[in-house]
């Protein structure tokens, strides 16, 4: 009988094998407050969650991605991961994608976190159930505030792929886009509501969900704090 054998790579060769595949796992994932040619800063580096603040054991980073919630037990209440800074002007833009039966999240713009408690209060540009591109007031109003034309928006959405989020604030002014179309245009008439405030991600209580979030980058305008 023949000994079969694998011819074992040199140490050096080896190694620098190892040092590409790591050079090109780093070039894809852009590094946390750089910026793009369009101006855009990255919030997320598709790699961690460095400078943004939530619950370890309910959001975790996948495939470059940040996921919210899990889809074997029923998500007890709200969950938030927020970004450390706080924003007033900006462009924000990220793309998302639910998984599961009845999942409810979204994204929440000028808010703060409510102290000693899970959840905030601000804006929030809502994903979802019947709630997909509205315009939804996080634990003040608690309603919706504006939402877009039904049958418009199902010309657009992909219920289960990808989808592109745009956010525009600018004053008392915000704008919604979801894969191009705008679903809202709300104007705050309330001025003891603040115009800035924290960027944070969400999954919502209830059944087993996931809500998956990449690609976020935000562009502040002149009004912006620094």
């Amino acid at each position: 009988m023949v000994d079969s054998f694998r011819p074992l790579l040199p140490h050096s060769l080896a190694l620098g094998i190892c040092l590409f595949a790591f050079t090109l796992f780093a070039a894809d994932a852009p590094d946390s407050g750089s910026k793009d040619k369009d101006g855009f800063e990255v919030l997320f580096d598709g790699a961690t969650t460095n400078s943004w603040d939530g619950d370890g054991s309910v959001f975790r980073v996948e495939s470059n991605c940040i996921v919210g919630g899990q889809l074997k037990e029923r998500i007890p209440h709200n969950y938030f991961l927020s970004h450390e800074r706080d924003f007033g002007d900006f462009e924000l833009r990220l793309q998302f994608r639910l998984v599961g039966d009845s999942t409810n999240a979204g994204i929440q713009i000028r808010s703060e976190r409510i102290p000693d408690h899970h959840e905030m209060i601000g804006y929030q540009a809502d994903l979802g159930q019947q709630y997909w591109g509205c315009l939804y007031d996080e634990s003040r109003r608690r309603k919706i505030l504006a939402k877009p034309d039904a049958k418009e928006l199902d010309k657009v959405l992909k219920r289960d792929g990808w989808n592109d989020y745009r956010i525009l604030c600018e004053g008392p002014r915000i704008r919604l886009w979801v894969n191009g179309l705008q679903t809202v245009d709300y104007t705050e008439e309330d001025k003891d509501i603040a115009l800035t405030g924290k960027i944070a991600v969400q999954i919502h209580g209830g059944a087993p969900g996931e809500a998956w979030y990449r690609n976020i980058r935000i562009k502040p305008l002149k009004n912006s704090l620094p």
